[in-house]
Order: structure tokens, then sequence, then C-alpha cells
């Protein structure tokens, strides 16, 4: 169904919202959906950062957990 809808059928359709919606309201919604995006990247930014700096500590902070010489004799 969607798959027949050119450049000409596009611009109708661009027309249509703004002539229901007027240009402030279409601009402000644009604005919105910016501002979305934008705060979406900084998350997924911020949340990869965040992991790399997990990773990180728990390289540093690694310790070994290998069993005494008395515990191995045990077993």
């Amino acid at each position: 169904m969607l798959n027949n809808i050119g450049i000409p059928g596009l611009l109708l359709i661009a027309v249509i919202v703004l002539v229901l919606f007027g240009r402030g309201k279409v601009a402000s919604l644009m604005g919105e959906v910016g501002k979305g995006i934008t705060a979406f990247k900084r998350g997924v930014k911020d949340g990869s950062e965040e992991l790399e700096n997990q990773r990180e500590t728990s390289a540093d902070g690694a310790r070994d957990v290998t069993p005494a010489e008395a515990d191995r004799d045990r077993t």
C-alpha cells in the first residue's frame, strides 16, 4: 500500500499537515523531536561511558580467589 507513495504524494501529505496544524505547531513539534533525539544520544553516550568506567574499575579491583595450598590438599 505505501510502496506507491512518491514525491508528489509526500508533498500532498506535508501540505495537508501544514493546513491542519499550522506552521507554528509543526515547527514546535519538530523542535521537540530534535530535543528528544539529542537527549537519547546523550543518554546512550553516558551509558556507554558508565559501562566503560565499570569495566576499568572492576579490572583494577580484581582479586585472586585461588584456594590456598592447604585447601587444595583437602579435595
